[in-house]
């Protein structure tokens, strides 16, 4: 039996967490007393609440985040129905902030804020050796030393590597404050010891690891520990190596540019986060970009590299109109990153963002993933289009299956928001929907579409490739930890 089990319920089950596994690896002579328990979102309540009651542990620790928090709820909810006496704790971006507003908070007996690598520990030890229990039910965790954390990446097991995202992290923190963002929040950057870094990925290399998502959010803000990682995988990058990296846009030294150049062709995913070309609007969230340095940047990546980039625009931004967007989009598509994302601005919890809700008469869905609704500059019936637009740009365009779009456009006239935008709308009409269609049905509604256009230009479907590195795999690396 388990004393200490640690749950979450990820997006998908090729995810892994990474915050359970630094929890179990920081537990020390209790470490054996725990299991890591990893379910998916779509799993029934009651299976999860019979597999957990079934290891009798006494204490059980969530990890909540933005995608789970509903499902987790209706998880503890019966957890403490069945067991009122069993501990239940909560951690995770999701609970760590408004904590006291959240429904998930009045069935919790502990809340721990912030990274608890080293106060779950605290916490364990007091309370198994000296019958000890916080007095707050809020723990609200100093920030840890980052050199005396141990690394988690032993807690991935020979499945998790075989069938799993590995998510890595050489540093935390982030100097930047987006407001739409929790790194915002953060004080500084730590980085962790570069040389252990290092011996860490060398031992995943040894067990098999091939694929590598960094979730540093800005992987290249030290260009000197940025080349030492870039020089270690190069060195090894004949295993056949994927490596996915959170980049900042507008920097990229000559000694970065020289090392990329030297990878093969899909060894790089570059993830790089423009979310709006307005200046105005990049200032209302505090958001510092250099666009002619950005443009220069992705030229270089498109010519002279074999990097998969992977640009974000975010809909919904305070001050962003839908001429503004429009012209964003036209902008980044320009520069040819092989996908854009477009996503609905996420309300998350403490965010500074919301100091605009009044301003910009900001409103946000009160259900997960909380997105925008409707700003001063964009109506709900503008919003909800622009989500018709992004869905099925992402199964159209991003999706990596159709050749023929971009002479499409070339022959419609218009610009490329506005054709791709038309078409959303086209296939919205004929599917009333955006998901679970089946890829024949696309197929054939895109060649209706294209015959009443007239175009001349042909529109096939691709045979997908069979290597893990397609659009899919590109899109699970892609998802937040």
């Amino acid at each position: 039996m388990i004393e200490i089990a640690l749950a979450t319920l990820n997006a998908r089950y090729n995810h892994a967490s990474l915050g359970l596994r630094y929890l179990r690896a920081n537990l020390g002579s209790y470490r054996e007393r725990s299991q890591l328990f990893e379910f998916t979102i779509k799993r029934p309540t009651l299976e999860i609440v019979d597999e957990l009651l079934s290891q009798q542990p006494r204490v059980v620790g969530f990890g909540v985040y933005i995608w789970n928090t509903t499902q987790t709820l209706a998880v503890v909810k019966e957890l403490k129905a069945r067991q009122p006496q069993l501990m239940i704790v909560l951690g995770g971006p999701e609970i760590t902030y408004e904590t006291e507003t959240q429904e998930l908070y009045e069935y919790a007996d502990y809340v721990f804020a912030g990274e608890a690598d080293f106060s779950f520990r605290d916490f364990i030890v007091n309370w198994f050796e000296r019958s000890e229990l916080p007095q707050n039910k809020i723990v609200r965790a100093e920030l840890p030393s980052i050199q005396a954390i141990h690394f988690p990446y032993q807690e991935y097991t020979e499945e998790d590597i075989r069938n799993r995202t590995l998510y890595v992290e050489a540093s935390r923190g982030c100097p930047y404050k987006c407001e739409y963002c929790l790194s915002s929040l953060d004080k500084s950057v730590r980085d962790f010891d570069c040389s252990q870094f290092l011996a860490e990925m060398q031992g995943l290399l040894d067990r098999g690891a091939r694929q590598f998502k960094f979730v540093d959010r800005t992987f290249n803000l030290a260009p000197t520990t940025s080349a030492r990682i870039l020089e270690f995988f190069l060195a090894r990058v004949e295993l056949g190596l994927f490596l996915h990296f959170e980049m900042v846009p507008d920097r990229l030294p000559d000694s970065l540019k020289d090392l990329i150049r030297k990878f093969p062709h899909g060894a790089l995913q570059f993830e790089i986060g423009i979310q709006t070309w307005s200046t105005e609007v990049a200032k209302h969230v505090s958001r510092r970009q250099n666009f002619v340095k950005i443009a220069e940047n992705f030229k270089f990546l498109k010519e002279e590299t074999g990097v998969h980039t992977h640009a974000d625009l975010i809909v919904g931004l305070p001050g962003e109109t839908w001429e503004s967007f429009a012209h964003g989009f036209n902008e980044l598509y320009a520069l040819q990153p092989d996908e854009i994302q477009v996503g609905l601005l996420k309300r998350l919890k403490g965010t500074p963002v919301i100091r605009h809700d009044f301003n910009f008469e900001m409103l946000y869905d009160q259900l997960p993933p909380f997105q925008i609704l409707k700003t001063k500059h964009l109506n709900r019936e503008q919003i909800t289009t622009l989500k018709i637009f992004a869905d099925f740009w992402d199964l159209v365009a991003n999706s990596g299956r159709f050749s023929g779009l971009k002479e499409l456009h070339l022959e419609s006239g218009l610009s490329p928001f506005d054709f791709y935008f038309e078409m959303s709308q086209w296939l919205f009409q004929e599917f009333q929907r955006t998901h679970s269609i089946h890829l024949r049905d696309l197929e054939d509604a895109l060649q209706n579409y294209h015959a009443i256009k007239k175009f001349k230009t042909p529109l096939t479907a691709k045979v997908m490739p069979k290597r893990e590195h397609t659009h899919l795999a590109r899109q699970a690396l892609h998802s937040a930890v």
